[in-house]
């Protein structure tokens, strides 16, 4: 989420109704046209061959695509947020401009707009219920905003209001915001994410969904009591509709106030996460697969973790636990072959792919198992193996007759996995994973 001054300073209308947001797709393609237009012209007056991919991705289409997704938000937004996050480094530097604006920026419902949807949630008479209620949000993202509030018997609340129009839009804004990636030609049209994009509709109904969420929230407080380093809000029942979710407010600096901390507090807070990635993964059954860095907050007093957002909390399938188990017993074992056939077996990799890049394939395995394998804490700050990653993989990437699609339990776990490393690595931690690993898969198996 976007916080404090910058959350006040941008009140802006929710398009609500479908062909209010239908239109604004519309007008952010006529708004791109015009200026790939504008380019085109430029560069034949400079003596220049006009390419499509250049005229369309300029600074000016990139910023108005970033805004008027920002504007919608919703599932227009979220999705940009999802793609942004489960691709890391891999992104074209293109779309990784417009989802980075994605993750930064977000407006808030004007104070008519909100009054109205809360005056349907709780009825017209709703503010006296509340000694104080901030009409001013803390905090706005892609669904909804949050502000702060002290209910009449004294419990400190952090309110989450939900956009409206937004459960009604997911469906057609997924469709919208998957055209115009294709029509970007940064997704190329013989890729079938259609499998994808309705596991997308499906998890993004399920956020939207906030009585949902408080019960997960409720869940995770109680698979987490025994880790007194986590701090879970506790869901305010009284409060909370399908539409606005209430919770008791936790006090605590954005996860990024680490990065002045000593190396040893940052290695701690990066240890524990991991730690909770493993537990969710090979323990719990259930996994929160949004790492938006947003939803970490951090005490230094106290040293403590506060976790926010349950809502794309869902259940991790007992087959994708074991591929997960199998790819890391096999990288453990340092074994190139185990951990390819692994990595086929639950879908990371294709058949097709491993078989016609097989010397890239390994390449890139053996760079893995190196890093995995080296003795002592894991540098997240040294990136410089992933570039060899991105070389390698684009290679295989360019080769269409190869591309594979994993399933979408796979997808979403591993979206967790990278957007923790990418934390890890703005962090700069240094955390020894493969003890980690080795302490879980023990303590867990059988």
């Amino acid at each position: 989420m976007s916080d404090d001054s910058d959350a006040r300073s941008r009140g802006r209308q929710v398009p609500r109704g479908r062909i209010s947001r239908f239109g604004a797709f519309g007008r952010l393609a006529g708004g791109v046209a015009g200026g790939m237009a504008a380019e085109g012209v430029r560069r034949l007056a400079g003596g220049e061959r006009p390419n499509m991919r250049d005229m369309l991705l300029t600074p000016a289409n990139i910023g108005k695509v970033a805004d008027r997704l920002s504007h919608l938000r919703g599932a227009a937004m979220k999705l940009g947020q999802m793609i942004s996050m489960d691709a890391g480094d891999m992104l074209p530097p293109e779309l990784a401009d417009i989802m980075a604006r994605l993750r930064d920026n977000a407006h808030h419902m004007p104070p008519a707009q909100l009054q109205k949807v809360l005056a349907r949630e709780w009825g017209s008479d709703w503010r006296t219920r509340f000694q104080r209620f901030d009409a001013r949000p803390i905090a706005a993202a892609s669904i909804g905003q949050v502000h702060r509030a002290v209910a009449l018997d004294g419990r400190e609340l952090a309110i989450k209001v939900q956009y409206p129009g937004v459960r009604e839009s997911i469906d057609s804004d997924v469709d919208n915001v998957a055209a115009l990636l294709r029509i970007s030609g940064l997704l190329p049209r013989e890729l079938d994410i259609a499998p994808l994009l309705e596991a997308a509709k499906v998890q993004l109904a399920e956020e939207a969904d906030y009585a949902r969420e408080s019960e997960q929230m409720a869940r995770f407080g109680e698979l987490l009591a025994d880790r007194p380093e986590f701090l879970v809000p506790v869901p305010a029942p009284d409060f909370t509709t399908g539409q606005v979710l209430a919770m008791t407010y936790l006090e605590g600096r954005p996860i990024e106030a680490l990065e002045s901390e000593p190396q040893a507090v940052r290695d701690s807070a990066m240890a524990m996460l991991i730690g909770l990635v493993l537990r969710e993964l090979f323990e719990f059954g259930v996994m929160q697969t949004d790492p938006n860095f947003a939803n970490y907050r951090y005490q230094p007093d106290t040293g403590r973790l506060i976790l926010l957002d349950f809502g794309a909390a869902r259940p991790v399938a007992p087959a994708t636990t074991a591929g997960y188990r199998r790819l890391l017993e096999s990288g453990l074992s340092n074994d190139r072959d185990a951990v390819r056939d692994a990595a086929i077996a639950a879908g990371f990799l294709g058949e097709a792919a491993a078989e016609r890049h097989r010397v890239l394939v390994n390449r890139m395995i053996d760079i893995i198992l190196g890093e995995l394998n080296r003795a002592g804490p894991f540098d997240f700050g040294d990136r410089r193996f992933v570039a060899t990653l991105r070389e390698d993989g684009g290679e295989i990437a360019a080769d269409r007759a190869t591309w594979h699609v994993p399933p979408a339990d796979i997808l979403f776990v591993q979206r967790k996995i990278s957007g923790t490393a990418l934390l890890a690595a703005r962090l700069k931690a240094q955390v020894d994973v493969r003890a980690m690993v080795e302490r879980e898969l023990a303590r867990t198996r059988g």
